[in-house]
């Protein structure tokens, strides 16, 4: 049994005009692949907005498409989209119940997002080739978890995941987790990624798929189930960004059965020269393959991966030391306490701090980041 997954949709600029006229051409290259497959999957990167909808208050940018977006994927093949991403409550209720409505008007699966957390965080089961597979979604948190009573997505949370992961296990035949979480732009996974991903292996996951760091990453095979760490954009049209590797990606397809699962990748380029997701070719392909197993030969080693962690937080420290550095000193703060003088810090700066604490990745910098400035300073 074939199960594809493929990374982050989101139909921006020269793709969103396309979407808007109906013409879905640019997934011809890669369509034939995703309607081989007995079930396929993506992660649908922003919600369905109609009308003067005012996004959420966060930090980093509000995505929204339109119905037509649905209808791509259909068009596509996909049978199944995964909504447990930072963008899938940019514009609150509205936007997450207007996706909703338009997948089931489409008759496409969801997973990962619901009207309410218990909703999100519900389980997936289908009937595939005579076997039952769950399928379990959840992500990072940032600004889009869903609550006891308004819209959004599935949260990473080790506990409700154990119990998500261990109903699975008792419910199917296969049990398959896809999680949206990572450092963006960074390819491979922080070393918590890989100890927590593992886990999810051990209480019951057949195979792990990541996505959100818009680029991709390698894989590994631990206890013979496949954990793939990255899989890059699926099709996110930036028009500042080509030949980049924000536009090179693969679609993975997971090979369930009762002997060996395997996987095999699919590379792709997509919305760089032309706004359309190709199929990389000779020695493009080739290339690919080779960075792979370069990631994979530093994912199979912890003190590589650590060291390389290490290396691009420092490399990328300063987002965090300006975001929390300040001049004030305890006369201003007594000045701001009494209302004499205004805060200087910003709601944006407030968002951007919330960020950093909430969400796991951000957590990750911030707390190393900060731990090294507090031992060397």
């Amino acid at each position: 049994m074939k199960i594809l997954i493929a990374g982050d949709f989101c139909p921006r600029d020269r793709v969103a005009t396309m979407v808007a006229n109906k013409d879905y051409s640019f997934f011809d290259g890669v369509k034939d692949i995703i309607k081989e497959a007995d079930y396929s999957i993506v992660n649908f990167e922003c919600p369905v907005v109609e009308g003067d909808v005012k996004p959420i208050a966060k930090c980093g940018p509000a995505l929204r498409t339109e119905r037509t977006a649905v209808a791509a994927m259909k068009y596509a093949g996909f049978s199944c989209a995964t909504l447990a991403n930072n963008h899938f409550r940019d514009f609150g209720d509205s936007g997450c119940l207007t996706t909703i409505e338009e997948l089931e008007a489409q008759k496409i699966d969801y997973v990962g997002g619901g009207k309410t957390l218990a909703e999100a965080q519900k389980v997936l089961y289908k009937d595939i080739q005579g076997k039952k597979v769950a399928f379990v979604n959840f992500c990072e948190n940032e600004f889009s978890i869903a609550t006891a009573t308004t819209a959004g997505a599935a949260p990473l949370d080790s506990i409700d995941n154990y119990h998500q992961i261990t109903e699975a296990r008792k419910n199917a035949d296969y049990v398959v987790v896809i999680v949206h979480g990572g450092h963006e732009h960074y390819q491979l996974p922080s070393p918590r990624m890989k100890k927590l991903y593992r886990f999810f292996v051990e209480i019951g996951a057949d195979a792990v798929v990541n996505h959100h760091q818009h680029c991709y990453s390698g894989y590994e095979f631990y206890n013979g189930k496949p954990i793939v760490y990255g899989l890059g954009n699926f099709c996110f049209q930036y028009n500042d960004r080509y030949n980049t590797i924000w536009n090179e990606g693969y679609l993975v397809v997971v090979d369930l059965n009762d002997t060996k699962i395997q996987i095999n990748q699919y590379p792709y380029i997509q919305c760089s020269k032309e706004p359309s997701v190709n199929l990389m070719t000779g020695v493009q392909k080739m290339n690919f393959h080779q960075k792979v197993e370069e990631l994979n030969a530093v994912i199979a080693d912890d003190t590589q991966l650590q060291k390389s962690f290490e290396g691009w937080i420092y490399r990328n420290k300063s987002y965090v030391t300006s975001l929390f550095s300040s001049w004030h000193n305890r006369y201003l703060n007594a000045a701001a306490n009494r209302g004499w003088i205004p805060y200087l810090t910003s709601r944006k700066e407030y968002g951007a701090m919330l960020n950093r604490i909430c969400c796991e990745a951000h957590r990750d910098i911030t707390i190393f980041v900060l731990n090294e400035k507090m031992c060397h300073k």
